[in-house]
């Protein structure tokens, strides 16, 4: 039956940590799984949660550690020695064990570091520490199974039986050269029905996808999904086999990836929790605030110049809000598919092409929303011809021009280097608004004459 955390749970491990009953806690414990146990401390209180981790083993919390909200772990860090830190990095792999160390200061990371028995594994982290976090160097596990070309079927077994020890999940068995380069992968279907004199030369397939440790974590995502992989070997500029990065590791990036650009689609400029601090959170949220209000001064400053038309034709301001709308929901519609077929590295032919498909697609919705606008101002708010066409052929000009901004916006930032991210949200609404303003007014007064 699947772990279902309640209010009874947690506070029964409260009352075995007050009482200080360690036994009947550690046997409550013994068969939870480490993401349940994750689960439990994420819901106690800082000391409690400190209580459980130095109370059980760290071949158990090393992995519930990785599974804690991101400011409950740092927090529990604070309060762990870096004795203690450096017992729990050593039952981790490579790869979660930086991403540990890379949550602590500089000085606390030396310390942590210095207390690591194991010299091997300590080094391991440090490399893994000098890429980039969002690169495959970043994201990759210096645990894996690899064979030289020149071993024979028989001392391969028992060499893979050795590695295996320190490999949580064996993906793949790679196969290197004397200088440790990237040769192939070995199948274990191959290996276990080959001649036992057979040398490993013989029977591994040169057919491998790999990455180097400077590719970009999207692309390395990207690979993985198009050739299914369970992981990819990563190599260094000489072509030297250095790591491997499983589905697991890239499916936390990605995660992450997308917690952000959903941030920062809803005007939000840095990775926030919900629990920051409010100083952080308005550091987060302000900029963008600020370029909405900048954007609203522009659109009263427009609408300032059509002051005639208030005294003329007032009824036009009663559907400046459904302009406005429909020239935001248009935007953020159209940058939505660009940023998924950018992402996804589907976004194919010239960028003419894309202009023609996205204004027939524009006139398309543009006549049915118009048709629909007109027929209902008419029949049921009594609107003049004349007035229900301005508004309809506005509607229409400016889901074209929404469209093509939300579409465009993203392309040319991306091919400046900037997360095409930013196109969406407040900064696609905001132009469009102004946008659309302009243009509803300009028509109204070429067909109503004001």
């Amino acid at each position: 039956m699947q772990f279902q955390i309640s209010q009874e749970l947690v506070e029964h491990i409260c009352n075995l940590i007050e009482e200080g009953r360690d036994d009947e806690l550690l046997l409550y414990l013994e068969d939870v799984h480490h993401a349940d146990i994750a689960e439990i401390i994420n819901e106690l209180e800082l000391d409690q949660a400190t209580y459980i981790i130095k109370l059980l083993d760290s071949t158990k919390t090393s992995e519930a550690l990785m599974e804690l909200e991101e400011d409950v772990r740092e927090r529990i860090l604070d309060n762990l020695s870096a004795k203690e830190i450096a017992e729990e990095l050593e039952n981790m792999d490579t790869d979660d064990a930086a991403d540990i160390i890379s949550e602590l200061s500089e000085e606390r990371k030396q310390e942590v570091i210095g207390q690591i028995i194991d010299e091997e594994h300590a080094e391991h982290i440090v490399e893994l520490l000098r890429y980039d976090e969002d690169s495959a160097g970043g994201l990759m596990a210096k645990e894996l199974v690899k064979v030289n070309e020149n071993w024979s079927v028989t001392g391969c077994m028992a060499e893979m039986r050795a590695q295996a020890e320190n490999v949580t999940r064996v993906h793949s068995i790679y196969v290197v050269d004397d200088k440790n380069k990237l040769k192939g992968r070995l199948s274990l279907k191959d290996l276990l029905t080959a001649s036992s004199k057979a040398n490993i030369s013989d029977v591994y397939i040169e057919n491998v996808d790999y990455v180097n440790v400077h590719t970009d974590g999207e692309e390395v995502a990207r690979i993985m999904r198009k050739y299914d992989l369970e992981a990819i070997p990563v190599v260094d500029e000489m072509g030297r086999l250095v790591g491997r990065i499983t589905v697991d590791d890239i499916m936390d990036f990605m995660r992450e990836e997308a917690e952000r650009d959903y941030q920062m689609a809803a005007g939000i400029s840095e990775d926030v929790e919900a629990d920051d601090s409010i100083l952080h959170l308005t550091r987060a949220r302000l900029p963008w605030l600020v370029l909405a209000l900048f954007g609203g001064f522009i659109s009263v400053t427009v609408l300032g110049t059509f002051d005639t038309a208030m005294q003329e034709h007032g009824a036009l301001f009663f559907f400046v809000p459904l302009i406005a709308a429909m020239a935001g929901n248009v935007g953020v519609q159209s940058s939505a598919i660009v940023l998924q077929g950018l992402a996804n590295k589907s976004l194919r032919g010239s960028l003419f092409n894309r202009l023609i498909k996205e204004v027939l697609l524009s006139l398309l919705n543009g006549f049915a929303l118009a048709i629909l606008l007109i027929l209902g101002g008419i029949f049921f708010l009594g609107l003049d011809f004349w007035f229900g066409l301005t508004v309809s052929v506005s509607l229409v000009a400016v889901i074209i021009i929404a469209s093509l901004i939300g579409t465009f916006v993203p392309i040319v930032l991306d091919k400046w280097g900037i997360d095409p991210a930013m196109a969406t949200g407040p900064f696609i609404t905001t132009s469009n608004d102004i946008f659309g303003i302009l243009i509803y007014f300009t028509i109204a007064k070429v067909i109503l004459g004001f």
